[in-house]
């Protein structure tokens, strides 16, 4: 199978902090792939070079194999429509409703195509998926920390997107939420047929949520396959941060850059 997203020689640096020195990594329609690592390897620095909220030094970014790194305002546009973002915190704006929130992206690309009839049932299509419906009118204020990454992820497929984005989508949420948050994931692959791409330290989440998996260490990719594969990996590297093991250190410094 052919990917349809695929990174090759990527670099990235900020000031003399290398995040990658050579990122290679194909990911395939339909699959959901889960990226893992330790903090501050950069997992979350790929997904935002996908969609060109950072960009890369040098390297190649491809969707449907058309280079990222070159497109114009309006390929990036187009691009940002079909790869939506579920950020860590949610995103949410404060300020305005439930339902504006889930209605902004609809209304930054499609206000000249789409009714505002048809921008609030989109919304209320979104907010039920999410098993949330009829909150249109609450503030994210009033909602606790399970309900907003779900409006997060409701403002997300409110696009019809290819590919979703998931930066830590359990962090901070209680057992029942993450297993909330897991179930829809799963779900909408399934009805909607998308794409996943999930940042995760959830280990339990990786597994519950993953096709295949893959781990950055040093500025690279070192392993990706399926989850049962990297259950058997002889990797120490894998294993040891699956299993949550502290590996022995030389010294403090090691122990600190790490």
């Amino acid at each position: 199978m052919k990917p349809f997203i695929r990174f090759r020689r990527v670099k990235k640096a900020f000031g003399p902090k290398v995040i990658y020195q050579g990122l290679d990594l194909d990911v395939f329609k339909g699959e959901t792939l889960v990226i893992m690592g330790g903090s501050g390897v950069g997992k979350s620095v790929m997904l935002k070079m996908l969609i060109r909220l950072l960009e890369p030094d040098s390297g190649s970014v491809t969707y449907h194999g058309e280079e990222v790194t070159t497109m114009n305002d309006e390929r990036l546009r187009h691009l940002r429509q079909n790869i939506a973002m579920l950020f860590q915190g949610a995103a949410l704006f404060d300020s305005i409703s439930v339902g504006e929130n889930v209605a902004y992206a609809l209304h930054e690309h499609f206000r000249e195509t789409m009714s505002p009839a048809q921008i609030a049932e989109r919304v209320d299509w979104a907010l039920s998926s999410v098993d949330l419906p009829g909150i249109e009118e609450m503030r994210p204020n009033d909602l606790s920390g399970g309900m907003k990454k779900r409006v997060g992820l409701a403002r997300a497929i409110a696009l019809q997107p290819e590919v979703i984005l998931y930066d830590e989508p359990t962090t901070g949420l209680d057992p029942i939420n993450v297993e909330r948050i897991n179930r829809l994931i799963n779900n909408l692959k399934a009805n909607l047929e998308v794409t996943s791409i999930a940042v995760t330290h959830d280990m339990g989440s990786a597994f519950a949520i993953a096709d295949r998996m893959a781990m950055v260490h040093s500025g690279r990719i070192i392993f990706a396959g399926t989850p049962e594969q990297v259950r058997n990996a002889d990797d120490p590297r894998v294993t040891d941060f699956i299993e949550g093991n502290v590996p022995d250190f030389e010294d403090v410094e090691t122990l600190l850059n790490a």
